[in-house]
């Protein structure tokens, strides 16, 4: 008997120094990934409001570049960028209002970041246009990896060019590496809803 209690009480220790080990684990990645997300929210709306609000003059006014092939195509209109970038940029302030009136554990953005986030994204979307045209790809083809980090590149360069102490202060590596993991499952996620909802005409 005094040998099952033994092996009872080793067993509940095992369990429970599993349990800690989970939660110093999980707790951690949960708090790296709210932040990821958090820091993005400028960069991730952008585009779905100009594919939503899009249509109009084009940005490059139907004009083809040397090889004959437009140079952004009709996808890419003033519309939906002034459209993307103004909600890109209220949903920062509400996040900057928001982490100042409740005091949120959160990274801090600041009028210049959300900006430069949203601008970013979508000028990023807009220079993956520029190449896809000059690759022959037609507008909606399939360009994987582009696809999906042509707003990271596009925002975090702006960023790093205007306001490189903010970008610095508050893209860590590990917060880095889930926002490269984060956005390709969010852009497929939101491109499949819009396909269904007829905004997109492609699923990707």
């Amino acid at each position: 008997m005094g040998n099952f209690n033994l092996f009872i009480c080793s067993l509940l220790e095992i369990l429970e120094c599993n349990i800690i080990s989970a939660e110093s684990f999980i707790i951690p990645l949960l708090s790296t990934l709210l932040a990821a997300f958090w820091i993005m929210v400028p960069a991730y709306i952008p585009n779905p409001v100009a594919a939503l609000c899009g249509g109009g003059t084009p940005i490059d006014f139907n004009r083809t570049w040397s090889d004959g092939r437009r140079i952004l195509g009709d996808g890419k209109t003033y519309r939906g960028l002034v459209c993307g970038v103004a909600v890109g940029i209220l949903c920062g302030g509400l996040q900057i209002w928001l982490v100042g009136t409740y005091g949120w554990d959160l990274p801090r953005h600041t009028f210049a970041s959300v900006t430069l986030l949203a601008l970013g994204a979508l000028l990023g979307d807009m220079g993956k246009s520029f190449f896809k045209r000059r690759l022959g790809k037609d507008r909606g083809a399939k360009w994987p990896i582009a696809d999906q980090y042509d707003l990271v590149v596009g925002a975090f360069l702006l960023t790093l060019i205007f306001d490189p102490a903010w970008l610095l202060s508050e893209i860590t590596l590990p917060i880095l590496v889930m926002i490269l993991i984060l956005t390709p499952l969010l852009h497929r996620s939101v491109n499949i809803i819009g396909y269904l909802c007829g905004v997109k005409k492609e699923p990707w």
